[in-house]
C-alpha cells in the first residue's frame, strides 16, 4: 500500500546553500557520466549481496558515516519498495555461477529480539516472492540449542529457526540442502566452527563479519574511491567524505594507547578546522571515537577536544571498552563528526537516512529518527526509531528538470553517496579475498 507521501517526507532545516547545494548540483549535471562510471565499476568489482549505509547530511557536506554488511532493518522498508527489492533479490542471486533453488538465512542468534526478527520475516519473504525455497538456521556458537525453535516476531508472523548440522563440507537445516547460505548475523562473536571450510556459497563472506572487519579499513577503500569520484564531479573529496584516523592496539580500561588516541584526536580536529575556516562553516569540529570493529552503535562517543578524552570517568572507559556480544575493544577509528541537520517533520527530532542496497540496486531506505540526541552525537542508540522514506522511486531517479532541493532529487544524492560506499566495500570485500 502506498503511504502518505506529504506524512512521510521529512522536514529539512539545513540552509540548502553553499558547497552541499553545488555538489546536489552538480551530481545532477553530471548524471548520465555518473551512471555510466558506476556501471563500469559494477563490471569490475563482485559486489556484495546486500548492505544499508548511514549517512549523515551537514548541509555544507554530505557523507557515509557507516556501512553494515548485514542490514538488520527490512522491516523498516516502506512496503512500496518490495518490488525493487525483489527485482535486486533475483538479479543478486542469478550472477552466482550455479544454479540456486533453496536458500538458507543464517540469523543472529538473539532471538528475543522481537523487531530483529520481523526483520528476518521480511528478509525471507522477499527471497520466497523472488522465487526461491528459503529456510532459517541458527549457528550457535554454543551447543545448547539442538532442535528447531518456533518464534514470533513483533507483528505476531511464526518463524521457524532449525539448528544447521553439518554433512561433510556441507551444512543442511533437516534434509533440506541450499546451495546458497545468506548470513544476517555480523559474526560479531566470532565465525562458528560449523560454518569453516563449507563447499556451499555463503554471502557475504565469512571474513567481512566483524570478527574480522575493520572501519578503518572500509573507510580507506571509500577514500580511494571518492578521489576517483571527486574528479569526475569536480569536487573537493572532503566534501564527501568523513576524515579518519586510526591508532593500535588501546584498551580503555587501562588507558593504554590513550596517547595515541589523544595525538590522533588533536590532530585531525586541526584538519577539519582548517576545512572549516576554507568553506566558512561556523560550526565548533567534533570527533566521533568508535569500535573499530563492531555494530549496534556500541563502543561510540563524541569528543570536541583531545582533553575530553584524558578526563573519561570510570563508567565511559567502561562503556568504550566492550560491544556486542561482550567483545573487547582493541582497536578504535577516530573519525571527523559530521552534523546532521535534517529533522523529522515538526518535532524537531534530529534525523538521518540509511539508504539499502541489494547487489548494486538502490532499493530503498529509512530515516533514523531520534527525540533525545543532539545534531552531533550518535544516533543508533536506545531511544531511537525509523520513519520509511516517501517514494518509491527515491535515489534512482532525480528529477534534473526541478530544483536541487526536491526531494526525489535530494534522495538521488543520498542514492549515489550510498553506491559509493557500497563499492568501497566491494574493494574492501576483494582485498579481503586477496589476503585470505
Amino acid at each position: 500500500m502506498q503511504h502518505d507521501a506529504t506524512r512521510l517526507v521529512p522536514h529539512l532545516t539545513t540552509a540548502l546553500t553553499g558547497p552541499f547545494h553545488a555538489i546536489e548540483q552538480c551530481i545532477l549535471q553530471r548524471q548520465a557520466d555518473i551512471e555510466s562510471w558506476f556501471r563500469k565499476k559494477w563490471r569490475q568489482q563482485a559486489i556484495p549481496f546486500y548492505a544499508s549505509v548511514d549517512i549523515r547530511n551537514a548541509g555544507f557536506k554530505v557523507a557515509p558515516v557507516d556501512t553494515n554488511l548485514f542490514p538488520a532493518g527490512f522491516n523498516n522498508l516502506n512496503t512500496a519498495f518490495e518490488p525493487l527489492c525483489i527485482q535486486a533479490i533475483g538479479s543478486a542471486i542469478e550472477k552466482i555461477p550455479f544454479a540456486v533453488d533453496r536458500v538458507l538465512i543464517i540469523p543472529e542468534d538473539h532471538s528475543r529480539n522481537l523487531h530483529y526478527l520481523d526483520n528476518v520475516s521480511v528478509l525471507k519473504t522477499l527471497i520466497e516472492k523472488a522465487g526461491f525455497d528459503v529456510r532459517l538456521g541458527f549457528a550457535h556458537t554454543n551447543a545448547r540449542v539442538m532442535q528447531a525453535q518456533v518464534l514470533r516476531d513483533a507483528s505476531g508472523r511464526t518463524l521457524t529457526i532449525e539448528p544447521l548440522r553439518r554433512d561433510g563440507e556441507e551444512i543442511l537445516v533437516g534434509d533440506f540442502k541450499p546451495e546458497l547460505l545468506i548470513l544476517n548475523n555480523d559474526l560479531s562473536a566470532g565465525i562458528p566452527p560449523i560454518l569453516e571450510g563449507i563447499a556451499q556459497h555463503i554471502t557475504p563472506a565469512l571474513n567481512m563479519g566483524w570478527a574480522s572487519r575493520l572501519k578503518s579499513r572500509h573507510f580507506a577503500c571509500y577514500q580511494e574511491v571518492i578521489q576517483e569520484f571527486a574528479d569526475l564531479a569536480g569536487q573537493d573529496p572532503w566534501l564527501l567524505e568523513p576524515l579518519s584516523r586510526n591508532c593500535g592496539e588501546v584498551n580503555f580500561m587501562r588507558r593504554e594507547g590513550a596517547e595515541c588516541l589523544e595525538h590522533n584526536v588533536a590532530t585531525l580536529l586541526y584538519e577539519i578546522q582548517k576545512k572549516y575556516d576554507e568553506y566558512q562553516v561556523d560550526y565548533q569540529p567534533f570527533i566521533i571515537v568508535k569500535a573499530d570493529a563492531g555494530t549496534y552503535g556500541m563502543g561510540v562517543m563524541t569528543v570536541h577536544s583531545a582533553a575530553e578524552l584524558a578526563e573519561l570517568n570510570r563508567k565511559q572507559r567502561t562503556r568504550m571498552s566492550r560491544i556486542k556480544a561482550g567483545q573487547e575493544v582493541r582497536k578504535v577509528i577516530v573519525q571527523e563528526g559530521i552534523y546532521t541537520h535534517e529533522t523529522w517533520q515538526t518535532t524537531d527530532a534530529v534525523a538521518e537516512p540509511v539508504v539499502y542496497c541489494i547487489d548494486h540496486h538502490v532499493v530503498g531506505g529509512f530515516y533514523r529518527v531520534h527525540a533525545r540526541r543532539a545534531h552531533n552525537e550518535n544516533l543508533n542508540a536506545p531511544g531511537m526509531r525509523f520513519e520509511p522514506l516517501a517514494f518509491a522511486d527515491c535515489c534512482i531517479f532525480p528529477d534534473r528538470a526541478g530544483s536541487q532541493d526536491n526531494h526525489v532529487n535530494r534522495f538521488y544524492t543520498y542514492g549515489v553517496i550510498a553506491r559509493l560506499a557500497l563499492l568501497a566495500a566491494a574493494l574492501e570485500m576483494r582485498s579481503g579475498s586477496e589476503s585470505a
